[in-house]
């Protein structure tokens, strides 16, 4: 015969436990209870420059110019476009400039323009550039030629502590980000989870995951923990 356990002596399973232990840590740093709002935006091709890279480039002194504000507080788009040579001459003519400045110029291409360059861009997390390969970069008082920095940025998405708390996530984890849309719904895995103070919740995708979700036209967006 078989006697059921008192309600207060039932085992917990651990989707209960991580709930519970969710809900504190969210009481704690007065994070969100409901469902935060997520944002996945598209990132076209872009760099980042070194100081000293941007004064050879642009001249000594220049600063970036904001063009357009992005969606993390502290960062833009600037007004200044460098050109990117890849081998056998090949070249994307105007890539814009992400401010502000780094401590390594770093390229970013989707893989299609990395084809288009003839460059083996490998997939990594922004600013692992050892082992990469480089191109040179023409702007309009200088050249640089780069010997490494050239990557296909990891998708990602970026999130503060409350957020990480909410999906049960910590930094360096990895989730998969459901898009549902008329025409071709999609499931991106392996979405690297980057946790900072100050940071809002926002997905990074490249023009060619963009383009194959038809993001445009999405009807949903949900990330998952895996």
């Amino acid at each position: 015969m078989t006697t059921a356990l008192p309600a207060y002596r039932k085992p917990v399973d651990r989707a209960t436990v991580e709930q519970i232990v969710r809900e504190i840590v969210l009481r704690q740093i007065g994070g969100p209870k409901d469902k935060p709002n997520l944002v996945v935006s598209v990132s076209a091709r872009h760099l980042h420059l070194s100081p000293a890279d941007l004064e050879t480039l642009f001249g000594s002194g220049h600063p970036l110019t904001v063009m357009k504000d992005l969606y993390q507080d502290g960062y833009f788009a600037a007004e200044e476009t460098v050109m990117v040579v890849g081998p056998k001459r090949r070249m994307l003519p105007t890539v814009r400039v992400l401010g502000p400045t780094r401590g390594d110029t770093q390229v970013e291409l989707a893989f299609t323009d990395a084809i288009s360059l003839g460059l083996d861009a490998p997939v990594r997390l922004s600013g692992k550039i050892e082992g990469t390969p480089g191109c040179v970069l023409v702007g309009p008082k200088g050249v640089v030629e780069l010997k490494r920095g050239v990557i296909r940025a990891a998708r990602h998405v970026h999130m503060g502590p409350a957020d990480a708390a909410f999906y049960g996530v910590a930094d360096g984890d990895k989730m998969a980000l459901r898009v549902a849309s008329a025409a071709c719904s999609t499931t991106f895995a392996d979405v690297l989870v980057r946790v900072g103070k100050g940071i809002k919740l926002e997905v990074h995708l490249d023009t060619d995951e963009g383009n194959a979700c038809d993001i445009d036209h999405a009807t949903t967006v949900e990330l998952i923990k895996v």
